[in-house]
């Protein structure tokens, strides 16, 4: 059951666009999240990229190193426990994770923004279940920002060119069992750098968002939904008109302390160049501009990995 946010149908996007965008749009400006339900996501494929990079976390430590590439940022491939730490906290989370992202083809301006994806060798189809994975979220990413453009009063495709080419990431996170007197929490309170990111496997417990008032809601959305939030850089760009909004991932109870939690944030980036400048309409005498200097995506982003410890 999802406290305090309701989830929105996102079937309704074809039967009717602006109600769709109106409930979307309202609930992020409410909260910086939105539950979406029908998302239209195969299961199968959930089911078959978690079953690899599962068999993949079962491995020994030295083994899942082999694809570490040190010095990195974690930009592809695997990041072991003990790396990154929420800003401004004092232990690092409780997690390793994996990370895929778009595939260039060589020669590609963007290729030193982005490196090649890491295969992992002994895991049959993990290139390939990885790779579809990363595909359809991003493809249900752009139809999401296409709503959040309607709801800004922009042309619904507006987004499309300011993130076909961008430097997006598919993670899928293990968080181990919890030991007794374990320090830190599985993911300290932070906020997203991106522009949306999606996300399932919140069905487990533990997720939790600061609500305007103070108080940490929990999410556990329904079978069949993601969640969804604003990260800082559409904050930026919209003036916090649309905010991005502080969440966590706590400890589980004593009673599910001994149970792994898995989880798949795809990470929705602008393209390395876009200009991030607060737009038009969201800035006015009864809103004054927070950015009036702009900075490129790649930018922003590099100075947030060197926050959470990842450069």
């Amino acid at each position: 059951m999802t406290q305090g946010i309701g989830a929105v149908d996102f079937r309704h996007w074809t039967g009717d666009p602006s109600g769709f965008a109106r409930d979307l749009g309202a609930s992020f400006e409410r909260h910086g999240f939105a539950v979406v339900a029908n998302h239209g996501l195969q299961q199968q494929l959930i089911d078959e990229c978690l079953e690899d990079l599962r068999a993949f976390f079962a491995w020994p430590a030295e083994d899942k190193l082999r694809y570490h590439v040190a010095g990195s940022g974690g930009a592809r491939g695997y990041t072991p426990f003990g790396i990154e730490t929420a800003k401004g906290a004092a232990h690092h989370d409780l997690k390793e994770f994996w990370h895929v992202g778009r595939e260039l083809p060589a020669g590609h301006r963007y290729r030193r923004y982005m490196p090649d994806n890491l295969c992992v060798d002994g895991i049959d189809g993990f290139r390939r279940s990885t790779l579809a994975m990363w595909e359809a979220f991003d493809s249900l990413g752009r139809e999401l920002l296409a709503a959040i453009a309607l709801y800004l009063g922009l042309p619904p495709r507006w987004f499309d060119n300011k993130v076909g080419e961008g430097n997006s990431v598919l993670r899928i996170i293990h968080y181990p069992p919890v030991a007794a007197g374990s320090s830190g929490v599985r993911a300290g309170a932070h906020e997203d750098i991106n522009a949306i990111t999606l996300l399932l496997g919140a069905e487990e417990a533990g997720l939790q968002v600061l609500d305007r008032d103070g108080q940490w809601i929990d999410i556990n959305p329904p079978a069949g939904s993601l969640v969804c939030n604003i990260g800082d850089m559409l904050q930026r760009l919209t003036n916090h008109v649309l905010p991005s909004t502080t969440h966590r991932v706590v400890n589980p109870a004593a009673g599910r302390a001994g149970k792994a939690r898995y989880s798949m944030p795809f990470f929705l980036h602008f393209n390395p160049d876009f200009l991030i400048r607060t737009l038009d309409g969201c800035a006015g005498p009864d809103r004054p501009d927070r950015y009036p200097e702009p900075i490129t995506a790649n930018e922003f982003l590099q100075q947030r990995l060197r926050e959470i410890r990842l450069i």
